[in-house]
């Protein structure tokens, strides 16, 4: 019988219709956690997730639907102890921000800020309930190289996924086990769309990021909460045997000179 370090947690899961969202959602319920599903189109999520878990339907962008699929997701699998944040857009042109069509560029940052801070805002009061003076779970973020530096290209993704860096440093400095963990570069449809990657052959296996995510899941890498981790490159036992300090792998300025004044 496959080992399942997992038995027992519930996992919520954005984005799971298709790419890395459904390849977690498969090597989440794998490893024994009750897998829920959410995207935003019911048919294609529906089979993605059969024999994988729940398929529940919803926008991220849309508050009450997000906290009426959390709460069908407690009615019929328990309380969520892993929530990854992994839906998202990216740019549909590879132009610069002033050429960008307004309103689809407005889509991409509402999908990746209003996004985890639905499911924040719908998932994590429970985790604190619950734990009786220390929160009970943890929260991934899907993150990506370009929220730790501009990409004049896809202007929208970067502001999008830098915004979301600060929503993990928010929870965890309030308490809450939050990761961002990028993904590399791995072969989905939303990357074969992109034409920066279109002669690109070095791609990051999803089992790579699943294998961080689970390696989270067990609690392996809390001393990791507030940082950025990097799935196929950053090495497991390397993370759980190194302890980060001050804001090492968290984005911050950097001063000029000793004597610069908002060092």
């Amino acid at each position: 019988m496959p080992e399942q370090p997992l038995a027992g947690q519930v996992a919520l899961v954005t984005g799971a219709s298709t790419g890395i969202g459904l390849a977690l959602a498969r090597g989440l319920a794998a490893r024994g956690a009750r897998v829920a599903g959410l995207a935003r189109g019911a048919d294609r999520l529906a089979a993605a997730m059969e024999g994988v878990g729940l398929a529940v339907p919803a926008d991220v962008t849309d508050l009450d639907a997000v906290r009426a699929a959390v709460a069908r997701v407690t009615a019929e699998l328990g309380p969520v102890d892993l929530l990854v944040n992994n839906a998202g857009q990216i740019d549909a042109a590879e132009v610069p921000v002033w050429e960008a069509d307004p309103q689809q560029w407005w889509s991409v940052v509402e999908c990746q800020l209003r996004g985890p801070f639905h499911l924040v805002q719908a998932v994590v009061p429970a985790m604190v309930e619950r734990g009786s003076g220390r929160v009970v779970g943890r929260v991934v973020d899907i993150a990506s190289g370009m929220s730790t530096r501009a990409n004049p290209d896809y202007s929208a993704y970067s502001v999008g996924k830098a915004g979301q860096l600060r929503i993990t440093e928010s929870l965890a400095a309030a308490g809450v086990l939050a990761f961002d963990v990028a993904p590399g570069v791995v072969d989905t449809p939303m990357t074969r769309s992109m034409a920066m990657w279109r002669d690109f052959t070095d791609w990051t296996p999803a089992s790579a990021v699943v294998e961080l995510v689970v390696a989270i899941a067990e609690g392996r890498l809390d001393h990791w909460s507030g940082r950025f981790v990097r799935a196929g490159k950053d090495d497991l036992d390397t993370l759980a045997a190194t302890t980060p300090e001050a804001t090492q792998r968290q984005v911050r300025l950097l001063p000029y000179g000793p004597t610069d004044p908002v060092a």
